[in-house]
């Protein structure tokens, strides 16, 4: 305390014993001073005393999964823009591996007084994880929109990709080309988009291709390369010649694995990603994908939760987004 004290006086040019007063919250300090000694403790990176933490107002906690998906920080980006233009400053919070969870976040953002958060494809999106938490922030008062990841149990706006959209546009954009031995290749089921791509695909083999069991042209692993390279190898040895991806990553594991084994990119294995990230039209060779609207979908969320922070109450249930299918060069007609 004592080093505390010695730091942030000299810093901010005051005695030691005036720097004792503010951070006890004692009277008889002028306010500059008082500004002055709080900006000190700020730079040096001390915690304030609970009674001094500035209340954030104007900010909004923005929760998303890890940066190494590109459509992550495209996300951020967009709402972070989005949130600026309304008069509001995001406090990004990044969940990666091993690192700080949710809860942690969401601790550290209510002790700070934040307006309101946006969840991206948080733990809501997780059909393992309860939704207790979210009830509980809820019955607080807390404001909160929910991307990617509708749960209906949560009573807070809700914004997703419409997941069977993006199953029709690349069955049908496949088929068209010739393509009837179609594998997908994406994520663990326990994920709410997941669940629902995987529905709808075994559906659309069903009833438009007459696969009458199409479990095993659906491989589950994880949205990277490397999850996309183990679901290629399955979905090979059920002799696809085309393979819907679970993100533009998986897409890439998905030619990685072709190219192991001596297929070549479109000619003998079509290949089609999801997301529409923006390093997707410079790949090897560039990707045809299905794009999520996330200029869209981002204005329409931070729109949402500036109403529920102004007492106006959004529209419950989930809203559904139309994506684009991007035609590229990871695409052609089916092998003879």
């Amino acid at each position: 305390m004592s080093a505390r004290l010695a730091d942030v006086a000299l810093h901010a040019g005051v005695s030691e014993a005036t720097v004792s007063r503010v951070l006890n919250d004692k009277p008889g300090v002028a306010k500059a001073t008082r500004d002055a000694v709080l900006t000190s403790v700020d730079v040096l990176g001390y915690d304030r005393p609970s009674a001094l933490r500035r209340q954030m107002v104007g900010m909004v906690g923005l929760i998303v999964p890890e940066l190494t998906n590109p459509i992550f920080p495209q996300f951020a980006q967009t709402i972070q823009t989005s949130l600026a233009a309304s008069g509001y400053t995001a406090v990004l919070c990044t969940q990666a591996p091993g690192g700080v969870h949710e809860d942690d976040y969401l601790d550290m953002l209510l002790d700070r007084g934040v307006a309101g958060v946006l969840f991206v494809s948080g733990q809501h999106a997780n059909l393992d994880v309860g939704v207790e938490r979210y009830v509980q922030l809820r019955s607080r008062g807390l404001p909160m929109v929910l991307v990617n990841g509708h749960r209906p149990e949560i009573d807070a706006p809700s914004l997703s990709n419409d997941e069977a959209a993006a199953v029709d546009l690349a069955v049908s954009h496949l088929m068209s080309l010739g393509h009837k031995r179609i594998g997908l290749a994406t994520g663990q089921h326990r994920y709410v988009p997941v669940v629902r791509k995987v529905e709808a695909f075994e559906r659309v083999l069903a009833e438009r291709l007459g696969v009458q069991d199409p479990r095993p042209f659906v491989a589950q692993t994880w949205f990277t390369v490397e999850g996309g390279t183990l679901a290629a190898k399955s979905l090979l040895e059920q002799g696809v010649t085309a393979v819907v991806c679970g993100s533009d990553l998986m897409a890439l594991g998905v030619v990685r694995a072709a190219r192991q084994a001596g297929l070549r990119v479109p000619e003998d294995l079509s290949v089609v990603g999801y997301d529409g990230a923006l390093l997707s039209g410079f790949t090897d060779p560039p990707l045809t994908t299905v794009r999520q609207d996330v200029n869209a979908m981002c204005a329409a969320g931070v729109r949402a939760l500036v109403d529920e922070i102004a007492g106006r109450p959004h529209a419950r249930g989930d809203a559904l987004f139309t994506p684009e299918l991007v035609v590229r060069a990871s695409t052609t007609a089916a092998p003879s």
